[in-house]
């Protein structure tokens, strides 16, 4: 039997040709990049979401703090001022409302420091390249 009949080796003509193989490495790549923007999207709605909470825990933290402030160092300033007199108890009052506004401060800080950014978006654009190159098990 000669090699020309031999079934474990394909016709040349059923091979995809150079065009059909670039053209099926430019559609994966498109598909590719299209998941990868799809993913980003993803990750940044995400941490939108979570530095809008942040963002929306100072606001309330401010405002709160800003109106108890009004009336709880009104009433203190006025309770201490009667044993201090009138100038140290708003000190007193006023050291007591730094105090507090650091800690909510730091809370919000911590809050929006956490967001993640798109760290899996990350990870895999790196692998592209190598994808790109047919090394993507090896890396």
């Amino acid at each position: 039997m000669s090699a020309a009949f031999d079934p474990a080796v394909p016709p040349p003509d059923s091979r995809p040709s150079v065009g059909e193989v670039f053209s099926d490495l430019t559609a994966d790549f498109s598909t590719l990049m299209h998941q990868e923007v799809e993913l980003a999207k993803a990750e940044v709605r995400q941490s939108a979401i979570r530095a809008g909470k942040g963002a929306g825990l100072l606001a309330g933290a401010g405002i709160s703090g800003h109106l108890v402030l009004v009336f709880a160092s009104v009433a203190a300033w006025w309770a201490i001022g009667d044993a201090t007199g009138r100038g140290w108890s708003a000190l007193i009052v006023a050291a007591a409302w730094l105090i507090i506004g650091a800690v909510l401060g730091l809370m919000g800080r911590r809050e929006i420091s956490a967001v993640p950014g798109v760290a899996q978006t990350t990870q895999t654009v790196k692998k592209i390249p190598d994808a790109v190159r047919g090394n993507e098990g090896r890396s």
